[in-house]
């Protein structure tokens, strides 16, 4: 599958699974939640000119408002950053979630103009009611091949988030922990906090398995 076509199908999952929960919805089940929400945000994205073209300033809002909120980041990072993310003070954990956060934005910033007639379609979801940890497993359906598209989600105070996804059988948590822990080795924690400032700040993304 061509590079391009997994960063459409990574951010259409991450725009289509995570958007601002009303209070009422916060004992609503995690797949139900993905299934009710995904066609109003892919409406959205549809119907922003200035998304599909690619406007970074209008993407991080979209992230900022609709997707955050509702995904648990920092588990993300810590996750990302692996075992060295305990050996960070916080002001470097800050830094690594904000550098990050602008990193997956940048990457997967034109792959939003790919989200045309994709529909999604859900598994049905083996979980018990007391189960805190899930995984909703889904595929976009468009032209070509479907897409896999997985989610885990957690269960927290204020609703269910996502901390991890899968594309095609590949974890984006699990493809950025080895690029970082390789930069972490040779250069330090503030050796990757400048490598990611530096790579956001020239646009470029690191390549995505």
């Amino acid at each position: 599958m061509k590079r391009r076509s997994w960063l459409a199908a990574l951010l259409m999952s991450a725009a289509a699974g995570v958007v601002s929960l009303p209070a009422l919805a916060q004992d609503e089940a995690p797949d139900a939640m993905v299934k009710r929400l995904s066609a109003e945000v892919l409406a959205t994205i549809k119907a922003d000119p200035a998304i599909q073209a690619g406007d970074v300033n209008r993407i991080i809002a979209l992230v900022d408002s609709k997707i955050m909120p509702n995904v648990n980041f920092s588990r993300m990072t810590a996750s990302v950053v692996g075992r060295y993310w305990r050996q960070a003070t916080p002001e470097q954990q800050k830094q690594l979630q904000d550098e990050f956060k602008t990193l997956l934005v940048r990457t997967y910033s034109g792959a939003l103009g790919e989200v045309r007639d994709q529909t999604l379609s859900f598994r049905p979801m083996r979980s018990k009611p007391e189960d805190t940890e899930v995984v909703v497993r889904s595929e976009v359906r468009g032209k070509g091949d479907p897409i896999q598209l997985d989610y885990r989600m957690e269960k927290t105070p204020s609703g269910w988030k996502i901390y991890d996804l899968n594309v095609l059988g590949v974890w984006l948590v699990e493809t950025y922990r080895t690029q970082f822990a390789q930069e972490i080795s040779s250069k330090g924690i503030d050796g990757l906090i400048a490598s990611l400032a530096q790579r956001n700040k020239n646009g470029a993304a690191p390549k995505a398995s």
